[in-house]
């Protein structure tokens, strides 16, 4: 089934290349479906890019979605044109009077402040209370994660000596969880950052349930409130050549930059990516829709609490 996005979205041109089935709003309209709702919170400098990545691993389900995205009305983004904001995102007071089947909140380029310091800190916590009666399932992404599971279980934040920069292996602790299902017992996980959480404030806080992690980036993912509530601390929603684009930005601009661990073939930047998390990455979205969202959410989307 495909994906129904606001007409004329970048996305669906690109995707379209990739023989991936998406439809614009008008066309969506004519079936009499009812649509799996799932709202994005796009944090991302480069929005399209996101927006992009997060629609491909949405589209690899035999379910029909209407995506609408969210923005804030405290943040106006730097790197992507205004026109563009206007035209298919939509301001939280607006959409806060709606219900959504899931939601996503995507990472942002804000890791190293505390989280108070954040500009629309008090924005995003009124969206993540709100998220909590009004979406079925939320997935927390990056910086989201760590500021939701601060926000909602006061998990703190710690500094890392150096960025967590690369592709590393994860171990999954219950292989059980639908979220999980056709997994391998390992799979590989993108990691941009430079900070961390720790096992024990999670695994000691009764309301969490830690689910997977690495023996070198730590804690990956993290369940709540029976799945209503994932925080993934990596990327599983990079393109393959996310890593490449963030090294060669900033190799030369500051002084901490190193190679992605695991990224390049032969470690050597001229021969490209390996990718390794790819089908993973696309089982994973899809087992969240299905098991998650479509399985849990009521009919009448007006009676998710």
């Amino acid at each position: 089934m495909p994906l129904r996005l606001p007409d004329r979205l970048p996305a669906i041109e690109l995707l379209k290349q990739e023989n991936i089935f998406v439809m614009g709003a008008s066309r969506a309209h004519a079936q009499d479906i009812r649509p799996l709702r799932i709202v994005i919170l796009n944090l991302m400098p480069l929005k399209i890019t996101t927006e992009t990545d997060l629609i491909r691993l949405l589209s690899n389900t035999p379910l029909q979605l209407e995506v609408i995205f969210m923005k804030l009305k405290s943040h106006t983004p730097k790197n992507t044109p205004i026109e563009h904001m206007m035209m298919f995102y939509k301001d939280f007071d607006i959409l806060s009077k709606e219900k959504f089947d899931g939601m996503i909140i995507t990472g942002a380029p804000v890791e190293q402040m505390s989280y108070e310091d954040v500009a629309y800190w008090d924005e995003i916590t009124k969206i993540f209370q709100w998220a909590k009666t009004h979406v079925t399932s939320t997935l927390y992404i990056c910086w989201a994660a760590q500021a939701g599971l601060y926000y909602h279980y006061g998990i703190p934040k710690y500094p890392l000596d150096k960025k967590m920069f690369g592709i590393f292996r994860q171990k999954i602790l219950d292989v059980q969880l639908p979220i999980f299902r056709g997994f391998d017992d390992e799979f590989m996980m993108p990691h941009s950052r430079h900070t961390e959480l720790h096992h024990d404030d999670i695994v000691n806080h009764p309301a969490l349930t830690l689910i997977s992690e690495s023996e070198i980036s730590g804690v990956s993912m993290v369940m709540a409130r029976n799945g209503r509530e994932f925080f993934i601390t990596g990327h599983l929603e990079y393109a393959p050549d996310t890593l490449d684009k963030e090294y060669r930005r900033d190799m030369g601009k500051r002084d901490d930059v190193e190679m992605p661990i695991n990224y390049y073939r032969d470690n050597d930047p001229d021969k490209g990516p390996y990718v390794t998390w790819r089908a993973h990455a696309n089982l994973l979205f899809s087992n969240w829709v299905n098991y998650y969202v479509y399985q849990e959410t009521p009919y009448n989307i007006d009676e998710i609490e």
